[in-house]
């Protein structure tokens, strides 16, 4: 591993291109059903999926990298390149002083949700299969600085594992998952043993599993109609953070991480403060309740720390109470290109941040826990 900055951001963003699909599944069979951009008679776009507009403001996200981070680019020949091309992404790195990004989807879902919503189980497939190969091919070919997670088709949870299996093979380092399957499509409780297929898929292979905030609105506080689009963007961007609580909550009482010990669970865009708080209550909860009787070997909190990672960009707070969470259970991103991020700027929140953490935590929590997950 060649460090040139001291960074390893395990959470920044691919905004798909226009062809990704549209060049890699087949129009004759799916048509207007492939995610694609669509112009309006109006001259603003916007992406489509299944034959239905997609949620989002613009045709890409990108608020890190103009003016206005509100108002989101409505045509595709606004969007800067440093969001969609490898080798200007390389640059946007280097001017953040970022030495490997690993990547999460947009279009997709920030969890792949979106295509998991796809109710015809061949079409789901090809999409998801597009966009694992177009990162592979577009953006890991590109660099090995660029490191590329897989998502996944939730029509079967076997075929799911089997696509983890084919893109794990083919480069991926690690898996993307929607935190709350149950809101997508019908499918059991994310709890239920149907699921070991895809734990113990990921545990064999050595990949950790992201689940990334906000990939279930549910999960989010709605926006009063009265707010102004700048307003509900800040709301939307405070409570995605925590909207990750109960989704951490039930893996701490879930007995997966009991039954598959070796497994490695990311929470991305966690933030770091609140991690503390759970970790203590769900302790103090287990405690009350008297669940050690229920026949768990661990707490709460010795699953976390044997399993899971939180994810901070700007936690001055979070890094203070660094040794409540775990030293060895903090990794560093910058969110780019989203409107979250502290691009271009992410050395000066570093610095802030980690004044006066010793060294070798420090590192720990910058580079080496991330590379020793994705194995860079």
């Amino acid at each position: 591993m060649e460090l040139r900055h001291g960074l390893i951001s395990v959470d920044d963003h691919v905004q798909e291109t226009p062809d990704v699909w549209t060049s890699r599944v087949s129009q004759s069979k799916w048509g207007n059903l492939i995610p694609q951009i669509e112009t309006l008679p109006s001259g603003e776009q916007r992406w489509v999926v299944n034959g239905q507009p997609i949620s989002r403001s613009g045709v890409a996200s990108v608020g890190a990298l103009i003016s206005d981070p509100v108002n989101e680019p409505q045509r595709w020949e606004d969007v800067p390149e440093a969001a969609y091309v490898p080798e200007e992404r390389l640059k946007a790195m280097d001017v953040d002083k970022v030495d490997y990004a690993v990547l999460y989807p947009n279009v997709a879902g920030l969890a792949g949700e979106v295509l998991a919503r796809i109710e015809d189980p061949e079409l789901e497939l090809a999409c998801v299969q597009a966009y694992n190969d177009w990162i592979l091919e577009e953006w890991a070919a590109t660099s090995p600085r660029l490191i590329p997670q897989c998502i996944v088709p939730l029509s079967s949870l076997d075929v799911a594992a089997e696509e983890i299996r084919r893109s794990v093979s083919k480069g991926h380092r690690g898996v993307v998952f929607p935190s709350v399957p149950m809101h997508l499509r019908d499918l059991p409780h994310i709890n239920d043993p149907d699921y070991d297929v895809i734990w113990q898929t990921c545990q064999d292979l050595e990949v950790p599993i992201g689940f990334h905030a906000g990939a279930s609105s549910r999960l989010q506080f709605p926006a009063f109609e009265g707010l102004s689009p700048g307003q509900s963007s800040a709301l939307a961007n405070i409570t995605r953070p925590i909207s990750s609580v109960p989704v951490v909550a039930n893996f701490l009482y879930s007995r997966i991480l009991m039954r598959f010990p070796r497994l490695k669970i990311v929470f991305a865009e966690t933030t770091l403060t609140w991690a503390t708080y759970i970790l203590e209550l769900a302790d103090h909860q287990f405690e009350r309740q008297r669940l050690i009787q229920e026949g768990y070997t661990m707490t709460p909190s010795e699953m976390f720390r044997q399993s899971c990672y939180f994810t901070g960009w700007y936690d001055r707070t979070g890094i203070r109470t660094r040794h409540s969470i775990g030293v060895d259970n903090i990794m560093w991103g910058t969110s780019f290109p989203l409107a979250t991020s502290v691009w271009p700027e992410s050395a000066k929140a570093i610095e802030r941040c980690f004044e006066g953490v010793p060294a070798q935590e420090r590192e720990q929590m910058l580079f080496g826990n991330a590379a020793s997950l994705y194995k860079i």
